[in-house]
């Protein structure tokens, strides 16, 4: 049961009623630098390893 493209728009339209779309940017671009951050530590993590 994967999320068809109804699903998606409606999720969107909560998303921006409940944030505002001027917070939406900033939100996407803490959420990049902790996937960033995150990835970087996976890769420190398997450089001590070996």
């Amino acid at each position: 049961m994967g999320m068809s493209f109804g699903h998606l728009v409606i999720l969107m339209v909560i998303v921006l009623v409940i944030f505002g779309a001027g917070k939406l940017p900033q939100m996407m671009g803490d959420l990049a630098k902790g996937v960033k951050a995150f990835k970087d530590g996976m890769k420190e993590g398997d450089h001590s390893d070996k």
